[in-house]
C-alpha cells in the first residue's frame, strides 16, 4: 500500500514539475517534515515549489504521506480548490458598481481571476471570492478573450452572468519584462493605482502545458524548413528536432534544438517511425506543427553543456534550500516572540493571583482584629445594644392656599392625605425594620475587584408584597454610566422593605448583573424578576454615601411644585424654606 502511494506520488511530480532541482527540493522538505513533524513549516516550504495553479493538485497527492494526526490540521493549512462552478448574478448599474477587480486574459497567457473584492458589495455579497477564476461571462467562454474584450462584455447586459470555480491563486507581476509569476491569495498584496498593463498577472513557467506551443510554415517559394529531425531512444521515444539552421523558416517561427514534434496537419506524431515523420512533413506545402519546447533537450546536449546544466540546477536547489532557511529563521523568530508572549501573560496572572491572595489575608486579619475586639469590649462594657432602626416621615410641601389633594404618584401609591396645619407631619413607621442586608454575603463572589472598589455592597432580600414601587434612572450609555434609584414611591414593597434609598446603585437582580445595562435592560430585568415566581427577589445594591441635605432637595421651579408633593427624609432635620413654600420636615 505505502510502495504504491509513493509510486503514485513520484508519477504524479513527475509529471507537473520538469525542473529537477524543485523535485530535489520537495523531496528534501518531505523528508524534514517527517523528522520534525512541523507542519506549518512544511506547508510554507510547499508553496515554494507548488507556485502556480498547474502543480495544486500535488497537495492531494501529498496528503496520503502525511500521519493520521495531522491531515485534519493539513487540510485548513492548504489551499481550497472547487473543481465545481458557481454561477452568481450582478446588477451593472448598481451604484456603488459591480464591486470586484480582475486580472488576467489571454494576451497575458492566462485566465481572468478575481483580485480584489469591495467588502460589502455586490460580488462579496453573492459570496464571490479572491482567487476566483472567470470561466465564462453571459454564457460565453473566455478561455480566448483579452482582457479589453472582457470588459466590453460585461458592458453588454444590465445584469451580467458570471461563473467561476476557485482557484486560490492569482496572477502577477512587477513589471511587463518580468516572466509570470503566481501568488496564493493570503500572500497576495494589490498595489494601488496600478496600470492596465499590471492588471493581468503572468502564468509560471515550468508546466508541460505552457510549453506546448503551436506554429505554422507555409513552404511554398521556399528551400525547405531548414531544420533535421531524429527519433527518440527507447526509454524517451519521439521525434526530435535535431539541429535549426540559422535563419531559416524554423529559426523564425522559433523551433529549437530539443522541441518535440506531437503532431503535424492533424497527424499524431507519438508513435511514428523517422520515416512516416519526413513523409507527412513533406506531404504538405503548408504545416501546422505542434511541439513540446525543449522535452528533448538533453538528449543533444554536449558533454559541457550537461555539466553547465548541472550546475544551474544545483545553484537552483541551494537557492531554494537558502529560502528554506530563511523560512525555519522566521519561523523560530515568530515562535520566541510567542514565548515572551505567554511568559508574560503568566507573569500577570501569577501577580494578579498573589495579589487576591494578599487581598484575601488582610481582609481575613481586620475581620479578626474586628471580633477581638467587640470580645474585649464586651467582656469590658457588656454586649453593644443593635442599633436603632431609622424612621422614615413623609413631608408635605405647602402653598399658602390650604386645601386637600389625591395624590397619583405614576399610577403606583395612592394616599389621601388631609392638611389642616403648615406644621402637620405624617410618621409612617417601617414595619419591617430598615436594615434588611444578609450579613453572610460575599460581594467578590459576584464581582471583581475593579466593579466593587470604594463600594458598600448589600445583598437585599425583598418580599413580593403588591407592587415593587421602586424607579431607575441612568444606564451604562447615559452620562450617570451606571442604573440608580431615582425613585421610592410610598407603600411599595422597597418603601417597606426600608433598605434601599433613592440615589442607591443597582448591581445586580435575581443574580443577573447590571452594570453594564442599558436602562430599557434593567427595567425589563426588574421587572421580569418581580413578575415571576418566587416570593421573594434579591437585589444587590451600592448604598449611596450621605449627603447634605440641601444635596437631598433639588431647587423646585414654582410653576412645577405641587403642593403635596411627598418627599422621604430622615427624621430630625429642621424646616427649610425654598422658593416661597415651607418644608416642614
Amino acid at each position: 500500500m505505502e510502495r504504491r502511494v509513493a509510486r503514485e506520488f513520484r508519477h504524479k511530480v513527475n509529471l507537473l514539475i520538469d525542473n529537477e532541482a524543485e523535485k530535489d527540493y520537495l523531496y528534501d522538505v518531505l523528508r524534514m517534515y517527517h523528522q520534525s513533524m512541523n507542519l506549518p513549516v512544511l506547508v510554507g516550504d510547499l508553496k515554494l515549489v507548488i507556485n502556480e495553479p498547474s502543480r495544486l493538485p500535488l497537495f492531494d497527492a501529498i496528503r496520503p504521506l502525511i500521519p493520521l494526526k495531522h491531515q485534519v490540521e493539513y487540510d485548513q493549512l492548504t489551499p481550497k480548490r472547487s473543481r465545481k462552478l458557481k454561477e452568481v448574478r450582478l446588477d451593472r448599474l448598481h451604484p456603488e458598481g459591480l464591486g470586484i477587480s480582475v486580472r488576467g486574459g489571454v494576451e497575458f497567457s492566462c485566465g481572468l481571476f478575481i483580485s480584489q473584492l469591495v467588502k460589502g458589495g455586490q460580488a462579496d455579497n453573492v459570496g464571490l471570492q479572491v482567487g476566483d477564476e472567470i470561466v465564462r461571462i453571459n454564457g460565453y467562454s473566455i478561455s480566448s478573450c483579452t482582457h479589453e474584450e472582457v470588459i466590453n462584455l460585461i458592458r453588454t447586459k444590465k445584469i451580467v452572468s458570471i461563473k467561476v470555480r476557485h482557484i486560490g491563486m492569482i496572477p502577477v507581476k512587477s513589471s511587463a519584462d518580468e516572466p509570470l509569476k503566481w501568488q496564493y491569495v493570503d500572500q497576495f498584496v494589490s498595489d494601488s493605482g496600478e496600470g492596465k498593463g499590471s492588471v493581468a498577472g503572468l502564468a509560471s513557467s515550468g508546466g508541460r502545458d505552457n510549453k506546448e506551443k503551436k506554429v505554422f510554415i507555409s513552404l511554398i517559394g521556399t528551400k525547405g524548413m531548414g531544420c533535421s529531425i531524429s527519433s527518440g531512444p527507447t526509454e524517451k521515444p519521439g521525434i526530435f528536432i535535431s539541429s535549426v539552421k540559422p535563419g531559416s523558416l524554423s529559426a523564425e517561427v522559433g523551433l529549437e534544438v530539443g522541441d518535440q514534434i506531437v503532431e503535424v496537419n492533424g497527424v499524431d506524431f507519438s508513435h511514428v517511425d523517422h520515416k512516416e515523420a519526413v513523409r507527412v512533413l513533406k506531404s504538405s506545402r503548408t504545416l501546422t506543427i505542434s511541439v513540446v519546447a525543449g522535452a528533448g533537450k538533453q538528449l543533444f546536449m554536449t558533454e559541457e553543456e550537461r555539466q553547465r546544466e548541472a550546475r544551474l540546477r544545483e545553484q537552483e536547489r541551494q537557492e531554494l534550500m537558502h529560502q528554506k532557511r530563511l523560512a525555519l529563521e522566521t519561523n523560530k523568530i515568530i515562535k520566541e516572540q510567542q514565548e515572551k508572549e505567554r511568559l508574560r501573560k503568566l507573569e500577570i496572572s501569577q501577580k494578579a493571583a498573589e495579589e487576591e491572595e494578599r487581598y484575601r489575608r488582610e481582609i481575613e486579619q481586620i475581620t479578626a482584629e474586628e471580633e477581638k475586639f467587640k470580645k474585649e469590649w464586651e467582656e469590658d462594657w457588656g454586649p453593644k445594644e443593635p442599633p436603632r432602626s431609622l424612621k422614615i416621615v413623609t413631608a408635605e410641601v405647602h402653598s399658602p392656599p390650604h386645601s386637600k389633594h389625591k395624590i397619583d404618584l405614576k399610577g403606583v401609591a395612592h394616599d389621601q392625605l388631609e392638611t389642616d396645619d403648615m406644621d402637620e407631619v405624617i410618621m409612617k413607621q417601617d414595619k419591617q425594620g430598615f436594615q434588611k442586608y444578609l450579613e453572610d454575603f460575599d460581594p467578590y463572589s459576584m464581582f471583581t475587584p475593579e466593579q466593587i472598589m470604594g463600594k458598600d455592597v448589600r445583598l437585599l432580600r425583598i418580599k413580593k408584597e403588591g407592587s415593587l414601587d421602586l424607579a431607575v434612572e441612568g444606564g451604562i450609555d447615559s452620562p450617570v454610566g451606571k442604573i440608580v434609584v431615582s425613585a421610592i414611591y410610598e407603600g411599595g414593597a422597597a418603601d417597606k422593605h426600608g433598605g434601599i434609598v433613592k440615589g442607591d446603585e443597582i448591581l445586580a437582580v435575581n443574580g443577573k448583573i447590571l452594570i453594564d445595562s442599558r436602562l430599557a435592560e434593567a427595567q425589563a430585568t426588574l421587572a421580569k424578576s418581580w413578575n415571576m415566581g418566587g416570593d421573594w427577589i434579591d437585589l444587590v445594591i451600592a448604598a449611596s454615601p450621605p449627603k447634605e441635605y440641601d444635596d437631598e432637595i433639588p431647587t423646585i421651579p414654582s410653576s412645577t411644585v405641587s403642593p403635596n408633593t411627598h418627599r422621604k427624609v430622615f427624621e430630625g432635620s429642621a424646616p427649610v424654606y425654598r422658593q416661597g413654600y415651607l418644608l416642614q420636615l
